[in-house]
């Protein structure tokens, strides 16, 4: 079973950038597809994007994409997500998921970090 812990959260201004880390123990993450979601206030959960999901896929949720780049180191213990010119609308807080069977950010993910918050001031 993996552990996950989200780090590199924090206050940025708009037009700036972020970088998040998602560290697994326990094992890694050969076997999981990998999956960043964040809540706002008030919001339902959000999927943001996905890696090594279906055969291998990236996915990005459309208000992210061309602005947020999702990675994973070598030794597939740590996945990143690179978030640049970041708008007021990102602020949320930001979870790691994984899951054996996932295929997309539309699944059900069974492991899950617990949250580090972004926040972007106008």
């Amino acid at each position: 079973e993996v552990q996950l812990v989200e780090s590199g959260g924090g206050l940025v201004q708009a037009g700036g950038s972020l970088r998040l880390s998602c560290t697994a123990s326990g094992s890694t993450f050969d076997d999981y597809s990998i999956a960043w979601f964040r809540q706002a206030p008030g919001k339902e959960r959000e999927g943001v994007s996905c890696i090594n999901c279906s055969d291998g896929a990236t996915y990005y949720a459309d208000s992210v994409k061309g602005r947020f780049t999702i990675s994973i180191d070598s030794g597939k213990t740590t996945v990143y997500l690179h978030m640049n010119s970041l708008k007021p609308e990102d602020t949320a807080v930001y979870y790691c998921a994984a899951d054996e069977w996932a295929t997309d950010l539309r699944d059900e993910y069974d492991y899950w970090g617990q949250g580090t918050q972004v926040t972007v001031s106008s």
